[in-house]
């Protein structure tokens, strides 16, 4: 049976910006003392926040300025503000999402800021507005359940009848704890991480519609 919402991460789900986001971390800590490479950076990271990084580059040897959170949400937000691409086949899943008549929404660690430039850049902020919720709106960011559980409940749907669209394990952990059924998203990411904590795996946008019985 489908489902009555459909809540989406934003990153690496909607809009394709992890790359671009992990090449200016990468050379920010560099400048700071800390040599990462991506898949470091991944496998510390993938899914927190700006400030988990801060804390564990910190706990790691960085020697970051006070203002560090500040000053690299500024660089993210100028390279994200250049170019950032869509993951291939969205637009065809939310049009099939709105054909079907369910609705959906976005939940995400990010802050509202970075998802207003990287929504608008790929056309979908018409689609979602009054739809994004991100840590700023909730108690605890990811892999707490607060983000998905707001978004169900503003929409009035119990968490059992909702789906949730991951490619993070830490995001998953999310939708496992609010009680919602979990899709991993493993165009990126390795699906040996994410099948654990997963109800299920898939590998592009297009496949979605089918996984969801629609």
């Amino acid at each position: 049976m489908p489902p009555e919402m459909v809540l989406f991460d934003c990153d690496g789900v909607l809009v394709d910006s992890e790359a671009l986001t992990a090449d200016v971390l990468c050379a920010n800590l560099r400048r700071h003392g800390l040599a990462l490479t991506h898949a470091e950076l991944g496998a510390m990271f993938l899914g927190g926040t700006i400030m988990g990084v801060e804390a564990k580059a910190l706990e790691l040897g960085a020697d970051l300025p006070r203002d560090w959170v500040d000053q690299i949400y500024a660089e993210i937000f100028e390279t994200l503000g250049t170019s950032v691409p869509i993951i291939p086949g969205v637009h065809a899943v939310l049009d099939a999402l709105d054909a079907a008549g369910i609705l959906y929404a976005v939940g995400s660690n990010g802050p509202h800021r970075k998802m207003q430039i990287t929504l608008t850049k790929t056309g979908l902020m018409d689609r979602l507005a009054g739809r994004i919720y991100s840590r700023e709106d909730v108690a605890q960011p990811k892999p707490a359940p607060d983000v998905y559980l707001k978004a169900a409940a503003d929409a009035g749907v119990a968490p059992e009848r909702c789906v949730v669209i991951e490619d993070s394990p830490n995001g998953a952990r999310a939708g496992q704890a609010a009680g919602m059924w979990c899709l991993g998203f493993a165009a990126e990411t390795d699906a040996a991480l994410l099948a654990p904590v997963c109800d299920d795996v898939f590998y592009a946008m297009g496949d979605l519609p089918g996984l969801l019985g629609l």
